[in-house]
C-alpha cells in the first residue's frame, strides 16, 4: 500500500506542475502562433493541431533530457 501512495502523491505533482504550465502558456506570445501551426476556422467549427509548437517541444525537451542524461 505504501508503493500505491507514493505514486498516487507523484501523478499528484505531475498534474499540478502540467496544470501550471496550461497556465502559464497564454501569457507567452509566440507560443501557439509559430509558423506550421494548423488552424481551420469555419462558421461553428474552429480545429487547431500545433504542429510547428509540437515540434519546438519536442526539441527542447529532447535537448534538456540529454544535459541530464549526461550528468
Amino acid at each position: 500500500m505504501n508503493e500505491i501512495g507514493k505514486f498516487l502523491i507523484l501523478i499528484g505533482i505531475v498534474t499540478m506542475v502540467i496544470g501550471l504550465l496550461l497556465m502559464m502558456v497564454g501569457k507567452i506570445p509566440f507560443i501557439g502562433r509559430l509558423p506550421g501551426d494548423i488552424i481551420i476556422e469555419k462558421r461553428n467549427f474552429v480545429f487547431y493541431f500545433p504542429l510547428g509548437t509540437s515540434v519546438l517541444l519536442s526539441i527542447i525537451l529532447s535537448l534538456i533530457f540529454y544535459l541530464l542524461s549526461k550528468k
